[in-house]
């Protein structure tokens, strides 16, 4: 799953949804020297990973992207990502706009508990509205032109967009019957994490 989805399998806390967002820019030695109020956010970051990536239906998107092989399990991440913005009201009460708000507003309330190296990916990701550009077509092609920039070889990631809006209805499908079998487990997750087990739980 992409990053809208992260912040919203977060528990109501600032740290905890920035911690969900940090894996993706920073290192694993990097995150390790973390504000440890962060670690509970960064673990579900990587249970919810390691559900996705091996769900069967997550699996069966992922075959969907025939000519994309090489990069599928990227567009599906971000495609996920378009779905969910697009349904969101079925999975929050809070409106979509204030919720990508409060995540921004989280990057100055913790600023001082991160490395500067990460200030600038961080202020970009707000001036450039990156969790909120997932909702329409245009926004996807500007958040995947963004992401190819990212691989040392040259790849095709805007392309995808086509093949999305040829296998809409059966990826959106793919999409309902996935993300609240992915809620109801980093839900349970949560509760473990409150009643503070000495082990990671895993999804």
């Amino acid at each position: 799953m992409n990053w809208l989805a992260h912040a919203l399998l977060s528990e109501d806390s600032s740290a905890f949804r920035l911690g969900n967002l940090l894996p993706d820019f920073l290192r694993v030695g990097e995150l390790a020297q973390l504000d440890p109020v962060f670690q509970p956010g960064m673990t579900c970051h990587r249970q919810i990973d390691a559900f996705t990536d091996r769900h069967p239906v997550v699996r069966r998107s992922v075959r969907r992207f025939v000519a994309y092989r090489r990069v599928a399990p990227v567009l599906v991440d971000v495609f996920y990502d378009h779905f969910l913005s697009n349904d969101w009201a079925q999975y929050s009460v809070q409106p979509l706009e204030p919720f990508i708000a409060e995540i921004y507003k989280s990057f100055d309330i913790h600023r001082t508990q991160l490395p500067e190296t990460l200030w600038p990916p961080l202020q970009r990701m707000r001036d450039e509205d990156w969790l909120g550009s997932y909702r329409d077509f245009d926004g996807l092609r500007r958040t995947l032109a963004r992401m190819e920039r990212r691989f040392r070889r040259k790849v095709d990631l805007v392309g995808g967009v086509a093949e999305l809006e040829k296998n809409y209805a059966d990826l959106h499908a793919d999409f309902r019957a996935f993300f609240p079998e992915l809620r109801a487990a980093a839900m349970t997750n949560w509760l473990k994490l409150d009643n503070s087990s000495s082990e990671p739980a895993s999804l």
